[in-house]
């Protein structure tokens, strides 16, 4: 045993620290993610209950733009990365820079993403979908892309919040819009409060409006912020050549994250083609699984916080241990909500709708659900720890292994050839998921060889 040995924390202080720190940072990222979806599964109860075929319109349209945010979201997702990074490193100037070169940045991918939007019906004609599906989707689509801008804004700033470990601020602004978000949907959905009844593009609209309204204030708030000297927010933070380094860690997320949602927006393109009860039941059961992801996915923020801390400081034992920790607190905590799925699916499908014919199609969606959640949720914090590390590319592979080779085509055949209907989809949605958090910690692992031990 070297002396360098000696120095080296016992493993069992090592995890209880990084399990405290991991839930220390990870709950209002958990919850702040988890509120971005709390307000979708708002929308989708509220226009569920105002109509089926309203509700077929906002859960296509919902599809896409879950895409297009997915891939904003992973665009950016090098803000978050390389703030970490230049905490770990002692280095705070840095971290105020990558927040000023990712805001252009986020504005630009932003815009594009709200003119891809304008496009929705034509979208949905080419992909075969019903002509009412196709223009009251495409209603909903335009509606949504007037806040993707808003959408990318309000991503890098709760990133970088999140890099300096302070994500209490984008928690209190989530929990506000949902509020927000919940009495314009009841108002502008029904025509309450005096407002115009729009229905599912009422929805849409109320979106819209709460995500700029979160975008600018948290810009605001990090602008403002006492200590913006020590993060050099104000500072120059050079031209477009100095964010290569945060844009090519964000090619890869975002490549890797509208591979894994555009292959979710097929599966809702299959479900539209077996009519508008199936793109409800399906858009009931994607909630559903989409809701705790998000909880999921605010736990592998905090884990790709924590590897990038780590790795940023050359502790390759506190790396390593930073990604297997966030693996297995994510997978005790999806496995607590799969029971409720599991033994209460008629009480939570009715949550969602009032149609008899919709509950009896959503019921033993609801039900399946339950096996689905621990491996996607377990998949989307092992890809983040990857990328915690600098492992970029590999990732983005592997999810299109398990997403476009498996889980498309799988789901299709279930669906169609075997007649599994929408069952049939959600059973090649678990099979990929199995497959894809399988590979990425078998990756993980290949990659942490030898270096707890040095």
């Amino acid at each position: 045993m070297t002396s360098l040995d000696l120095t080296v924390e016992p493993f069992a202080p090592r995890l209880r620290r990084h399990l405290r720190e991991l839930v220390r940072l990870a709950l209002p990222v958990m919850v702040a993610r988890a509120g971005q979806m709390t307000m979708v599964t708002a929308d989708t109860i509220v226009v569920g209950r105002y109509g089926a075929e309203d509700l077929a319109h906002l859960g296509l349209a919902g599809a896409i733009q879950g895409t297009l945010l997915a891939i904003m979201a992973g665009l950016l997702l090098g803000t978050v990365v390389k703030t970490a990074q230049a905490m770990g490193a002692g280095q705070a100037q840095e971290a105020g820079a990558v927040w000023r070169r990712s805001i252009p940045y986020a504005l630009l991918i932003g815009l594009l993403a709200g003119l891809f939007c304008l496009a929705g019906e034509p979208f949905f004609r080419l992909t075969g979908q019903s002509e009412p599906l196709a223009v009251g989707g495409g209603r909903v689509m335009t509606i949504y892309g007037f806040g993707m801008a808003g959408a990318a804004l309000l991503f890098t700033s709760t990133f970088f919040l999140e890099g300096i470990k302070r994500p209490l601020p984008g928690m209190v602004a989530i929990l506000l819009a949902n509020l927000a978000n919940l009495g314009l949907n009841w108002g502008l959905v029904f025509g309450r409060f005096g407002l115009p009844e729009l229905g599912a593009e009422g929805s849409a609209l109320a979106t819209t409006l709460v995500r700029w309204a979160m975008a600018l204030g948290l810009m605001a708030y990090v602008w403002r912020l006492r200590d913006h000297e020590r993060f050099g927010i104000r500072r120059p933070a050079g031209g477009w050549a100095a964010g290569g380094e945060q844009r090519r860690l964000g090619y890869a997320a975002g490549l890797s994250s509208g591979l894994e949602a555009s292959a979710f927006s097929a599966l809702a393109l299959f479900a539209g083609w077996l009519g508008a009860l199936g793109v409800g039941a399906f858009t009931v059961g994607l909630n559903l699984i989409a809701l705790p992801f998000m909880a999921a996915l605010g736990l592998a923020s905090a884990t790709a916080v924590r590897v990038g801390t780590a790795h940023g400081a050359g502790n390759r034992a506190d790396t390593v241990l930073a990604g297997w920790s966030g693996l297995g607190l994510t997978s005790l905590l999806l496995s607590g909500v799969a029971l409720l799925f599991w033994f209460l699916p008629d009480g939570i499908a009715r949550l969602f709708a009032s149609d008899p014919a919709l509950v009896a199609v959503a019921v033993p969606v609801v039900a399946f659900s339950a096996l689905i959640l621990v491996a996607d949720g377990g998949q989307v914090v092992m890809a983040q720890a990857l990328r915690g590390r600098n492992d970029a590319w590999m990732p983005t592979a592997l999810h299109f292994i398990s997403y476009y080779a498996i889980m498309m085509p799988l789901g299709w055949v279930l669906a169609f050839p075997l007649q599994r209907g929408v069952m049939g989809l959600f059973e090649g949605i678990f099979i990929a998921s199995i497959v894809s958090v399988s590979i990425l910690s078998v990756r993980f692992w290949w990659l942490s060889r030898g270096e707890a031990g040095r």
